[in-house]
């Protein structure tokens, strides 16, 4: 036998979630010593509690039933044949169970039978069938023990009851006790919860627990319940002592003697044991009951005095059971019905709860269902969220500081749901028949984040959160999207019922996306119509005609739909419209009415909901109208109500009257119920109306006024009985709920709507407040922001979100501070300000619009600060493009960056991070400073690691990759940020800020060569204005010449098509003012040098030719430059790189250098080289251009010009003033004149040249020999000689193409001329020997050839022969013996083959 146990409330463990674990594996004979201690246990108390008389105790004890069954169980667990029974598990709990139910036992007995039962069923928990479970639910729901006990002991016998009952929800076979003993064992632990309230404290907390635990064991099984088992059709079972008509939905169980008793109607008459019927397992029809019950719970008016503790209790259980029920709770039609209805009815009356822990439990019970079952519950959450959240969430209208911030709290708990502001946009705010809530909630969150006059509080940051959870919702869907979804602009192409357009499948976004988009278009279109009709309502409607909202002829129904489904309409006006005596106002009034659902609906719930959408008019005969129109709507939908309409509209005066009766102060004596029915009578066909219905339409309006006058605005505030009747009818009307994608189909249209307000308030915050945490949490929201902006190219959106950081870099700040950097390295928000802004413009530049000016304003800071890293202007080249070779002994410049072409301005110190830092370290002589302290080290070492982190140099670097409309942006900010350029010296920063900005324009110009179309006519300009604006050599105009030679040379060989306009911007450098011109003259040589030699092959026009040789030519007579200038002149001559558009300047240009002193002789006789070698050319290009044709022709005719020019170039070039240069450039005529072969030279080119070139260059020379001193034009005798052998030798090798001139015979009298005015000659006063000599001969060679020819002879005696006489008129006066010796015998015949010379009759006439 077991030692006795008398277990009182002190020892018991009533918390212990679970039973001892089942000993199933245990041997038969340790189970039967286990059941034969408990029985033992309980004997012993038997004995000494048992009532009987005290004389004979042991006797009556040992007579007594219970005495005897608990005797029997002992012997039978220790029979053989019980070891092997399946029963004796059921067996082993009856004596427990008759002593539990027994009223002879007491309290110690009962408690101790309950702590037996409660340990057998622990040991044969597993085997223990259905039948057993539910005898034990009854046997609790029985209990009865003998009165008088004392409160201890009681409490002790209910926790062990409720112990029991957990132990049976608990059992593997739980789910076979059936849906009645479940009600059972419910609502016998819910009447201990109801009693505990005056006992114990500790049996107050595990009552409570116990009920909680039967809930969640219930509801557990909800999700493994089919839709099809447990139908909703099945009998629900009666919960037994649920009276629903008490006000906590129980009824006072303890009766007089102190037992514990179920009311009638608790039997176990379904149980097998009873009735032998086969019980179903345990599921909806118990489920139904129960949610019920615990709904019923909350049917209570909070009041002063209000105890909370039951409805909060019951909002535990529900938001339990929604936890564990979940989805399943949907699949069950009378589950999901109490949900919508009874349920959030009740939530939403005490959603609005003084009591913090009340609303915060309603909040979580919604956030739940929002889970759980949303596609359900579309047009509750639209209503708790309009007439709890977002009216407790603000100040305004009176709710308390908890309330606001309970409510606040569960509003950011819902934005944390990934879909739930999508989800609130696609169903509410893009439906006309609802709240804009998304947008609502939206505006809530970014005011209530402002700090308006107070300090940054608790409530702002939870706002924040909540902002900064919708924004990373958006962010994240982002990163879930494949593509950036293609959004077209909504329009109406024409006019179609907007209150009837359904969506084809809600299921795909291809068809819901563009639906809801649609809807949400006509919605704003129907608020901004509803705004023109509060001024005007025909210009309202005509607008909404113009935008195809209403069709061009106006008709009743569109009218009535317009005013019944647009919000912010004025209810006067529409009041007054529908009113009107107009027959086509009355017809929009009866459309209106037919708007309305007031099936099933009583009739002062169908006017309340009538009236709610318009102001009933004052006058007499619109109200006859009005009302007319509303009766006529609800007999047609309720005519079993009343014998006739007249009857609806008789009693709908009725109720109007009694209403104003009852509500209006002026009224001093009111109408009783009596008068109110009295008033009534016989309107029903003759006969009265149900008393019954009178009396409640009485108490009814008395209750609750109908206001005539409905408030104004978007909607309501206040949930009433007679909205929530339209609510529920609404909701099985709405279309399905949307339920969110993963996909961004929505964010572009929900984010900017919010985006301002949005970037205002997390802005505030981040001014505002000073801890790190949230200053991050700000960060955040700023790289959200940016990403979202970025993704759905709202460039106008990250511009505002760009200038609100660089306001919180503190960068534009220009204040005076002693210290700057150290200043910004102590600001953790101005850092935090500063990386999140150039992380912005490196992730998102694709789409910073304006915004770069901003940007550029803080880089140009830092850059002051000497803060900037050193390649920030870098347009990383490739080093391969660096030249090595020397021009004249000096080093060609590798590139035009500050780091290789000095500039002249006056340098900053120690530019660059590290030598800023070095700053710091560093003590200058002049200024001494103390040492930096450790902490001003540490700021600095800040600001350094953050400008690090910043990658600035990467906006530049790789701004190949920015989108075309950023990049040019980002140029035209960069030229706004240098200023216009001043012919009057600006200040050292300014220039600085100049050259800085040149630099990066410059830079992102050569890294998008590929895109310089796109950047070239504001570089070009912007350069242009510093050129021709500089008077002074200065660092701007330096960086802008080499930066343009420089953009030349990168991009000549990648842009063919643009090479003319980069060449022609070079003209730019001939514009240079000769101060600044002569300053940078080789440099630039060198540079164009360059361009040349590596880019000639790309140098295809004549414009482009003209500007380089041009750029190279005027450094002729600079003594620094013309090395390298002409150094790039033999390389386009001698290189192959001389071609018919560049000819003519290549020639001129080494002319000039010929020309030029500045330098050795020998580089002009070189030039002469060039020139004269530069004829090969011409004959290669008269061999290219052979044929017949028109071009053919062109080209002949230029290689012509070219040659023309060429030997005009060289005839100046012969009258030189040094004797060397002069003859060398005779000789090197000559060569030209003679080395014709192959050039394709016509007879007319060579009567040119002996015009224009050979007779004007020996007229030149014989001024020049008679009118300039020796001392000028050293030895011309020499060159005399050279050009008189010049003519002699081109006429005689020409002689036989000469001959066929119609001009030969002037040609021949000008050589005979200037041959007689040479010889006649005088240098240095007296006639030259040379020449004396040299002519003779020279003119004999000639008549001599010309006699041989046969050009020369006597033809005739008769009328003479001009050309022979003029011929010897000539020779004579220079040689008078020629005649005799060429022609020693004359002879007067010509022979037959030689023609007479042309032109002698001119030739005569001349001479």
């Amino acid at each position: 036998m077991g030692r006795p146990r008398l277990l009182n409330a002190g020892g018991i463990d009533p918390i212990a979630e679970e039973p001892h674990p089942p000993r199933a594996d245990a041997d038969p004979g340790g189970l039967a010593c286990a059941i034969s201690a408990e029985a033992s246990a309980v004997l012993a108390v038997m004995r000494r509690s048992l009532r009987h008389p005290r004389a004979a105790a042991d006797d009556a004890a040992a007579d007594h039933p219970l005495v005897s069954s608990l005797k029997a169980l002992r012997r039978l667990v220790f029979s053989p044949a019980a070891a092997a029974s399946p029963s004796l598990p059921a067996a082993s709990l009856r004596p427990f169970l008759d002593a539990v139910r027994s009223e002879d036992a007491g309290a110690a007995v009962t408690s101790a039978s309950l702590a037996a039962l409660h340990e057998v069923m622990a040991l044969t928990g597993p085997s223990l069938p259905g039948s057993a479970l539910r005898e034990v639910v009854d046997a609790v729901a029985s209990c009865r023990f003998e009165a008088g006990a004392e409160a201890a002991a009681e409490e002790a016998v209910l926790m062990r009851m409720l112990q029991a009952l957990l132990a049976c929800l608990r059992a593997p076979a739980a789910p076979a006790l059936g849906d009645q003993h479940v009600c059972t064992a419910v609502n016998t632990c819910f009447r201990v919860v109801h009693q505990a309230a005056a006992k114990g404290e500790l049996l107050q907390r595990f009552s409570r627990y116990a009920m909680h635990e039967l809930v969640r064991y219930i509801f557990a099984r909800l999700p493994q319940i089919g839709s099809d088992d447990g139908a909703d059709g099945t009998a629900i079972p009666e919960m037994g002592g649920m009276d629903k008509n008490h006000p906590f939905g129980i009824r006072e169980m303890e009766n007089g003697n102190g037992n514990y008793a179920p009311e009638a109607g608790t039997s176990d008459e379904n149980s097998v044991d009873g009735s032998g019927l086969i019980v179903e397992p345990y599921g909806i029809p118990c489920m139904v009951e129960i949610f019920h019950f615990l709904c019923s719970l909350l049917n209570v008016v909070e009041q002063i005095g209000f105890d909370e503790d039951l409805p909060l209790f019951a909002l535990k259980l529900i938001n339990s059971a929604i936890e564990l029920g979940g989805s399943a709770i949907g699949k069950h039609p009378k589950l999901l019905s109490l949900v919508q209805d009874e349920l959030f009815r009740n939530l939403m009356q005490f959603g609005l709860s003084i009591s913090p822990l009340i609303l915060s439990m309603v909040c979580s019970i919604v956030l739940n269902l929002y889970h759980h079952l949303r596609t359900e519950l579309k047009m509750q959450l639209e209503a708790f969220f309009c007439c709890i959240i977002l009216r407790l969430a603000q100040p305004r209208f009176g709710a308390t500081y908890h309330q606001q911030e309970v409510a606040m709290e569960a509003l950011v708990d819902f934005c944390r749901q990934k879909n739930f502001m999508v989800e609130m946009y696609a169903n509410l705010d893009c439906d006309i028949t609802c709240r804009n809530v998304f947008e609502e909630l939206a505006n809530l969150l970014s005011k209530s984040a402002f700090p308006i006059n107070c300090p940054l509080s608790s409530m702002h940051i939870l706002a924040l959160e909540g902002l900064i959870a919708v924004i990373q919702g958006m962010a994240d869907r982002i990163g879930n999207a494949t593509s950036r979804p293609e959004l077209r602009p909504v329009e109406l192409d024409e006019y179609a019922p907007f209150w009837t357009v359904k969506c084809e499948n809600f299921l795909d976004p291809q068809h819901w996306v563009r639906f809801v988009r649609q809807r949400k278009y006509v919605k704003r279109r129907l608020m901004i119509g509803a705004d023109h009709f509060n001024r005007d309502p025909k210009k309202g409607l005509e607008f909404l005609q113009g935008n195809h909202l209403l069709p061009e002829k106006l008709d009743p129904q569109s009218v009535a739909c317009f005013f019944r489904y647009t919000a912010g309409l004025d209810k006067n006006l529409v009041g007054d419209f529908l009113g009107n005596h107009d027959e086509f106002c009355v017809q929009v009034l009866h459309e209106f009415a037919q708007t309305f659902d007031f099936q099933e609906m009583n009739l002062d719930t169908a006017l309340r909901l009538f009236l709610e959408t318009f102001r009933l008019p004052g006058e007499s005969q619109k109200i006859q109208r009005v009302l007319e129109a509303f009766s006529d709507r609800y007999y047609e939908q309720a005519p079993q109500a009343f014998a006739n309409k007249d009857t609806a509209l008789l009693l709908s005066y009725s109720i109007i009257m009694l209403n104003t009766d009852q509500h209006n102060m002026q009224v001093k004596k009111k109408m009783t119920e009596e008068d109110f029915i009295k008033n009534n009578r016989n309107i029903n066909g003759g006969s009265d109306l149900p008393r019954e219905m009178l009396s409640e339409l009485y108490h009814a309006i008395c209750r609750n006024e109908i206001k005539t006058t409905p408030e104004q605005g978007m909607g309501y505030l206040e949930m009433s009985p007679s909205r929530w009747i339209d609510l529920m009818r609404k909701s099985k009307s709405t279309s399905p709920y949307i339920v969110g994608d993963s996909q961004p189909f929505l964010d572009h249209d929900m984010f900017a709507i919010m985006s301002g307000p949005t970037i205002a308030a997390i802005a505030v915050v981040f001014d505002h407040s000073e801890h790190e945490e949230v200053l991050l949490t700000c960060v955040d929201g700023f790289l959200g922001i940016a990403k979202i902006s970025a993704f759905h190219h709202l460039e106008d959106v990250l511009d505002d979100l760009v200038v609100s950081l660089c306001k919180f870099t503190t960068l534009l700040n220009t204040s005076l501070v002693e210290e700057p950097v150290t200043a910004f390295g102590d600001d953790l928000k101005a850092r935090l300000a500063t990386e999140t802004l150039f992380t912005i413009a490196n992730r998102y530049g694709d789409y910073i619009r304006t915004g770069w000016r901003n940007v550029l304003d803080c880089i140009l800071r830092l850059h002051k600060l000497g803060l900037l890293p050193a390649r920030v202007a870098s347009d990383a080249a490739d080093d391969s493009e660096v030249y090595t070779e020397t021009v004249q002994g000096k080093p060609a410049p590798s590139s035009i960056s500050t780091s290789h072409i000095p500039v002249m301005g006056t340098p900053r110190k120690s530019s660059g991070l590290m030598g800023r830092f070095s700053q710091l370290l560093s003590l200058d002589s002049e200024e001494p400073r103390s040492q930096p302290t450790e902490q001003q080290l540490a700021a600095h070492q800040r600001t350094l690691q953050t400008i690090q982190k910043c990658r600035i140099d990467s906006i530049f670097t790789e701004s190949k990759f920015l989108q075309p409309d950023s990049l040019l942006q980002l140029a035209r900010a960069l030229i706004w940020a240098a200023g216009r350029p001043q012919k009057v010296a600006s200040s050292p920063d300014d220039e600085d800020t100049a050259v800085f900005c040149l630099e990066l324009l410059i830079a992102i110009t050569l890294n998008n060569r590929d895109r310089i179309v796109l950047l070239w006519q504001g570089v070009y300009e912007h350069i242009a204005n510093i050129v021709q604006s500089t008077v002074m050599p200065c660092a701007l105009v330096e960086k802008a010449i080499f930066g343009l030679l420089r953009i030349c040379q990168r991009l000549l060989p990648y842009k063919e098509n643009l090479a003319d306009e980069l060449l022609r911007s070079l003209q730019l450098v001939l514009k240079l003012d000769a101060r600044v011109a002569d300053a940078y003259c080789e440099n630039i040589t060198q540079e164009v040098a360059r361009l040349v030699k590596a880019n000639a092959g790309h140098i295809k026009s004549q414009m482009g030719w003209r500007t380089v040789v041009l750029l190279l030519s005027i450094t002729a007579r600079h003594p620094d430059a013309s090395g390298v200038g002409f150094e790039a002149i033999m390389f386009i001559m001698s290189e192959g790189h001389l071609s018919k558009s560049n000819y003519a300047i290549c020639i001129e240009a080494s002319r000039q250098f010929a020309e030029s002193r500045v330098g050795l002789t020998d580089r002009s006789i070189r030039a002469l080289d060039l020139m004269a070698d530069s004829a090969i050319n011409l004959a290669r290009w008269s061999q290219d251009t052979k044929g017949s044709g028109e071009e053919a022709d062109k080209g002949s005719e230029a290689i012509r010009e070219m040659w023309l020019k060429l030997l005009q170039a060289l005839k100046k070039l012969s009258l030189d003033q040094r004797e060397e240069v002069r003859n060398h450039a005779l000789i090197s005529l000559q060569r030209c004149l003679t080395a014709t072969e192959g050039i394709c030279l016509q007879s007319t080119t060579w009567s040119h040249a002996f015009d224009l070139v050979i007779f004007a260059l020996l007229d030149d020379l014989l001024e020049i020999g008679q009118n300039h001193s020796q001392k000028d034009y050293r030895n011309m005798e020499g060159s005399l000689v050279l050009g008189m052998k010049l003519v002699v030798k081109v006429y005689l090798q020409l002689l036989p193409d000469l001959f066929g001139l119609s001009s030969f015979c002037k040609l021949w009298l000008g050589v005979l001329s200037r041959m007689e005015k040479y010889i006649k000659i005088k240098v240095r006063g007296k006639r030259s020997d040379k020449l004396q000599e040299l002519i003779p001969d020279l003119l004999r060679s000639i008549l001599a050839a010309m006699k041989s020819q046969g050009i020369l002879a006597k033809r005739s005696t008769i009328g003479g022969d001009s050309l022979w006489e003029l011929t010897w008129l000539h020779v004579n006066n220079i040689s008078t013996g020629l005649q005799s010796e060429v022609f020693p015998s004359q002879e007067y015949e010509q022979p037959n083959n030689v023609g007479s010379p042309r032109g002698l009759n001119d030739a005569e006439t001349k001479n």
